[in-house]
């Protein structure tokens, strides 16, 4: 799977166009007619880039939704309670810790914090959970809590671009979900098979680049939804255009622009081919998604979604339908969890806020699939950038600076075991001692589950053949059922 082989598959198709006498019509309305999985397999890259592809062995999973806090929740208030970290704080942290370290904020001589959340134990397992998130606490048999995650970037903007593109650098690397769309296609015909939805008073810092398909065609790139109302701008037809002038002005675009694609195999035209066809069915297909008044007075209370109301726990519920409808990524944005120590930041006040509005609809989301028989089927990831130093930052209230070398997040469905805890953390939950999962650790294990080796998922760009997890990466069989 690289763009050099693409390249020669597009010659030849040029030249088979060239050599014999069948209609493109005539092949376009047989594909039109025939839209079972067989025939979207032999369909090329070509003429439908969102193509469902065989993966490389049996997937466990289909889909993947991905809810990304942007900020970096506190592991040591959420997940991983240090009773010696308790015993010692207010103290210098020792210089063993700290040697050759360096620190977004802080200094090497902050003291210790210790938190003041309670926790509990919950499931089977007996995982640890604390008094912020009792609806997670709820189906901890249902996920497993990696206690013993690790990054390499301790900046806001790099940190999440390394989380979502396996890189650190603006350099147009593409996104988890465009790779993902890119090796296996999408299920979808009426919808975009990678989605975003964000929540929270902003965006998340890297904007565009986290969903961004970088140097892939850009018809794996997200495609960022609303949560109410349209779900994209202008997506509506103009006043006075019904739906047969409509699908006549898309067909003679669409003629125009496969003249040009047999000519050069641009796949840049392949992709404006897709957008307008996927534009034209998503008139009829998004109202229907976006209107979440249809679901049950019981569902609504599970998630706390209320119609028409942007918010966390709608996306939650879109993010089901989503995958409900066949989309393959839906990734979920909620912002707002840097909690350094200034007002609005502190890990009191703004903790709990953003813990109130993420972990019912969290919770929800897993129970919602789980019922409807599509955990299986499902990876659901939760987690931010990193995770918060053991050290508190000297600022106006309660905080904690940026930490890389132990972080907390958790997985579930398609998959993953359930009911576990996974990995550990020092003494003061300083460094990960015990199963360190990297991100491209975790990053080649969700591509294992859908089918992908990521070592053979690749893309020939500048003379190099690049993938998702760079050159590093490794399946861990402790996160596997």
């Amino acid at each position: 799977m690289n763009g050099h082989q693409h390249q020669l598959r597009d010659i030849t198709r040029r030249q088979f166009f060239n050599d014999c006498r069948v209609g493109l019509g005539a092949m376009a309305l047989g594909s039109m007619l025939r839209t079972d999985g067989a025939v979207a397999a032999e369909s090329s890259r070509a003429t439908n880039p969102l193509a469902v592809r065989d993966t490389h062995y049996p997937a466990k999973a289909k889909s993947v939704i991905f809810m990304f806090m942007a900020g970096g929740p506190s592991q040591l208030e959420l997940f991983d309670p240090k009773p010696k970290l308790q015993e010692l704080h207010g103290q210098v942290i020792p210089e063993s810790f700290v040697a050759n370290k360096r620190f977004a904020f802080i200094k090497k001589d902050a003291k210790l914090l210790g938190t003041q959340r309670k926790f509990a134990k919950f499931g089977q397992a007996g995982a640890d959970v604390s008094e912020c998130l009792p609806h997670l606490a709820g189906i901890v048999d249902d996920i497993t809590i990696v206690r013993s995650m690790v990054t390499d970037v301790f900046n806001h903007g790099p940190a999440k671009l390394f989380m979502n593109t396996g890189s650190p650098q603006f350099s147009g690397r593409p996104s988890m979900g465009s790779w993902v769309t890119y090796g296996i296609g999408s299920e979808s015909q009426n919808l975009p098979g990678f989605v975003v939805l964000q929540s929270g008073p902003r965006g998340p810092r890297g904007g565009a680049p986290l969903w961004g398909s970088g140097f892939l065609p850009t018809a794996y790139q997200g495609v960022p939804f609303r949560s109410t109302g349209e779900a994209i701008l202008n997506l509506s037809s103009p006043r006075g255009i019904d739906a047969n002038r409509q699908r006549q002005f898309v067909d003679a675009v669409n003629d125009l622009n496969r003249l040009r694609l047999d000519t050069t195999g641009d796949s840049e035209i392949a992709t404006r081919i897709s957008a307008y066809e996927m534009a034209y069915r998503m008139q009829t297909s998004a109202p229907g998604l976006m209107d979440v008044s249809d679901e049950t007075e019981e569902t609504l209370k599970l998630y706390g979604a209320v119609p028409g109301k942007a918010s966390f726990a709608n996306n939650c519920l879109l993010a089901r339908r989503l995958v409900e409808r066949g989309v393959r990524f839906v990734q979920l944005y909620h912002t707002d969890w840097d909690h350094h120590g200034n007002k609005g930041t502190e890990l009191g006040e703004s903790l709990d806020q953003r813990c109130a509005e993420c972990d019912q609809p969290a919770a929800a989301l897993v129970t919602d699939l789980k019922r409807r028989g599509l955990l299986d089927d499902t990876i659901v990831i939760w987690g931010g950038e990193f995770g918060r130093t053991p050290q508190g930052e000297p600022r106006d209230l309660i905080g904690r600076d940026h930490h890389i070398d132990a972080f907390t997040m958790w997985l579930a469905g398609g998959g993953f075991s359930r009911g576990r805890v996974i990995g550990a953390t020092d003494e003061i939950g300083y460094y990960a001692v015990d199963d360190k999962v990297h991100v491209h650790d975790l990053h080649a294990t969700i591509l294992h589950l859908l089918g992908l080796d990521h070592l053979k998922l690749t893309y020939r760009f500048q003379g190099r053949d690049f993938r998702l997890t760079d050159v590093a990466g490794n399946v861990m069989p402790k996160l596997l059922a």
